[in-house]
């Protein structure tokens, strides 16, 4: 590691190129942590994003047509308003009618900024993956929906077991690419001072005057991060392939 460290130190004093993440212990903690909140972050956005995609799909085929409207608006809402203002409206406006407690001196609310960006970023891809899921599960035979009702299946059942298991691998190549954009968007949660990558690293460019370096090292991060996710949900989809099922 010090090896590592001395390399860019040496890079800086005869180039003038600062990475200085790479060589200031602070620098590095900084980033560190940062690393480590843009992941748990993009980690708590994806499975949000799921779950309203599986709820909101079985909730399109309600039999309640109030619950098939405020679905309906739900998704053109949150997929026809910018996400950057979504997330600005659910911290300013949303997140002053949540309860706050004494923190010492200041009220702190108990909702904090990066859990106001998990929801309103969740619910931001939610209603895609609700179309996604929605594809998908039109695309099952239905002959395969009346054999497990024939079967004795209620319909939460059928959906549960054989439904929606069908459903997702058809769905898997377009949820890939929704996925990837929501990992994108969560960069915007610098505007509401989530300590992301984002974030920490437009601080320590404001602090360092080294705005070309610490892009290059966004630029590399996110796309290391972008291709990890493909690579996964490539193979997830290749391990739950039904040889003849969906061609």
């Amino acid at each position: 590691m010090e090896l590592f460290f001395n390399f860019f130190q040496q890079l800086y004093e005869t180039s003038n190129w600062n990475f200085v993440i790479f060589y200031d212990p602070d620098e590095w903690s900084r980033f560190i942590e940062a690393c480590w909140t843009t992941i748990k972050l993009i980690v708590a956005c994806l499975i949000f994003s799921l779950f309203v995609g599986v709820l909101g799909a079985w909730a399109q085929g309600a039999h309640s047509k109030v619950v098939r409207y405020l679905m309906s608006g739900y998704i053109q809402f949150f997929r026809n308003t910018p996400p950057f203002v979504q997330i600005l409206f659910f911290y300013f406006v949303l997140g002053n009618l949540v309860p706050s407690y004494d923190a010492g001196g200041y009220q702190q609310s108990y909702v904090s900024n990066f859990g106001w960006a998990v929801i309103s970023l969740g619910f931001f891809a939610g209603s895609f993956n609700v179309e996604i899921f929605r594809s998908g599960i039109e695309a099952v035979p239905t002959s395969t929906i009346e054999a497990a009702e024939a079967l004795g299946y209620t319909r939460l059942q059928a959906y549960i077991y054989v439904i929606f298991p069908l459903a997702f691998r058809v769905c898997l190549p377009a949820l890939n690419n929704n996925l990837v954009n929501l990992l994108k968007t969560t960069t915007l949660a610098y505007g509401i001072a989530v300590p992301e990558m984002m974030y920490t690293a437009n601080q320590i460019w404001s602090d360092n005057v080294n705005v070309a370096e610490m892009m290059i090292v966004l630029f590399v991060f996110y796309v290391g991060l972008v291709a990890l996710l493909v690579w996964f949900m490539h193979r997830w989809e290749h391990s739950m392939k039904i040889p003849g099922y969906g061609k």
